[in-house]
């Protein structure tokens, strides 16, 4: 009995190991909606080499709009210096689903937004609660994540940001 204890948990650290080795997880192909109401699969998100920042969030979510919000007085700036995109998946259900452009469209955001009313690429991604940041290095490989905001969470995004922009690992 020992044994096979032994055997599985040598197979478990190589499993780990060949999954770190890979990369990480790329980003699930899940079917959600535009803003304008047409399909679009995730797997669609690209960037051409550049970093993608994911961020799962919610109208009625105060951090998450505090987090997209501040990113936004600055985002122009970090485009122009590492490329990187930003898309803002909103999680609010189909009873909610129609306070996500207009709160968008307040706040004249540069991001693509995105919604998911059947809460499926956020399953895919498994997030529990929002707001939740993923970064995605230049292969598409999913390399950070962090799950709620506070003030400042923003600046130690943009140093990953930068430094994947870089060319250089995170890990």
């Amino acid at each position: 009995m020992r044994q096979v204890f032994t055997l599985l948990a040598i197979a478990l650290m190589i499993a780990t190991t060949l999954q770190a080795q890979d990369g990480g997880r790329k980003i699930p192909a899940v079917e959600i909606k535009a803003m304008n109401g047409a399909s679009f699969n995730t797997s669609s998100i690209q960037n051409d080499g550049n970093p993608i920042i994911i961020s799962f969030w919610a109208t009625w979510c105060s951090p998450c709009k505090r987090e997209l919000n501040t990113i936004a007085e600055e985002y122009v700036d970090w485009q122009d210096e590492t490329g990187v995109k930003l898309v803002a998946i909103s999680i609010d259900d189909a009873r909610n689903m129609h306070k996500v452009k207009p709160y968008v469209d307040g706040q004249s955001w540069e991001y693509d937004v995105y919604l998911d009313p059947n809460a499926d690429f956020k399953r895919a991604m498994n997030v529990n609660n929002v707001p939740h940041t993923f970064l995605i290095d230049g292969d598409g490989n999913i390399v950070w994540q962090h799950n709620s905001y506070q003030p400042g969470d923003e600046h130690e995004l943009y140093e990953l940001v930068e430094k994947l922009a870089a060319g250089e690992s995170i890990n």
